[in-house]
């Protein structure tokens, strides 16, 4: 039921077809899918699926792509995950959505992971952990039109804790994993994750990855300034502006102070690349 939207999605490569996509729909917004039930104010399950249909209603012709939280799902057990197959399925084939699950294990886990993400949820890219290194990444990167986000310097409190630290050399650990999936995109699906509240560290980042689609968390609820995010992240390649709280539970939380939030987004981001 699901693995169709793996075989029927045309076979280009994942950083081409975002690229199109963004340039199509005029939009470089990904909507975060993290349905907190403290936000919803509801613990009912049906509630919680209802609210993640909303989100994708109110502003399925204005994202470029969506990012469901893996964590907000595997919570709720077997139904959680079915919950994510539907809602992979109720987006449709015309947005890019990204399984937001951070993996990252040894090769033969990571092929696990990667025909599940791919083949059996049907996402187009997913979120990886570059910690073990190449061999949690390539099994992901073999599909080559799907793509990868690796996480770099990430838009947490704590990312400074080993992202920041200083290797011999000179170079801070961020910079070593942003050069290494530079090297890594031989298939050009591969992109980085760098949050919008490093703004010194995305320029970094935009310099030593000049090509890499980056996938920029931290605005909104978190304060990462969007005009900053955009003009560095869009220097050269592309960079997509990731939110979720700030869309997904604006205002009452119906579809139209949704949609309103989102187009709001849209078109700041818009301001920016064109400022």
């Amino acid at each position: 039921m699901y693995f169709y939207r793996s075989i029927f999605r045309a076979m280009i490569p994942f950083n081409h077809k975002i690229k199109n996509r963004a340039k199509n729909i005029n939009s470089y917004l990904c909507v975060g899918i993290d349905v907190d039930p403290a936000l919803v104010k509801s613990n009912e399950f049906d509630d919680l699926v209802s609210h993640s249909k909303k989100i994708v209603d109110a502003t399925r012709d204005i994202a470029l792509c969506y990012k469901p939280n893996f964590a907000f799902f595997e919570r709720w057990g077997a139904r959680g995950f079915k919950w994510l197959e539907d809602i992979v399925h109720y987006i449709g084939e015309d947005a890019i959505v990204i399984a937001d699950a951070k993996r990252g294990d040894i090769g033969n886990t990571a092929k696990q992971y990667a025909e599940s993400i791919f083949n059996h949820f049907g996402f187009d890219c997913v979120t990886l952990s570059p910690y073990m290194g190449e061999d949690s990444i390539k099994p992901f990167i073999d599909f080559e039109e799907k793509g990868v986000f690796i996480l770099c310097r990430t838009s947490n409190p704590s990312a400074d804790t080993f992202q920041s630290q200083n290797l011999i050399g000179g170079d801070h650990i961020y910079e070593l994993v942003a050069k290494w999936a530079n090297d890594l995109n031989t298939k050009d699906n591969v992109g980085l994750v760098v949050g919008a509240t490093a703004p010194k560290e995305l320029s970094k980042v935009r310099k030593l990855a000049p090509d890499l689609p980056i996938l920029i968390p931290g605005v909104g609820a978190q304060g990462g300034n969007l005009n900053n995010c955009v003009f560095e992240g869009n220097k050269t390649g592309i960079g997509i502006v990731n939110v979720s709280r700030d869309i997904s539970f604006s205002g009452d939380c119906s579809e139209k102070s949704i949609r309103k939030s989102a187009l709001s987004y849209v078109e700041k981001i818009n301001e920016a690349l064109n400022g």
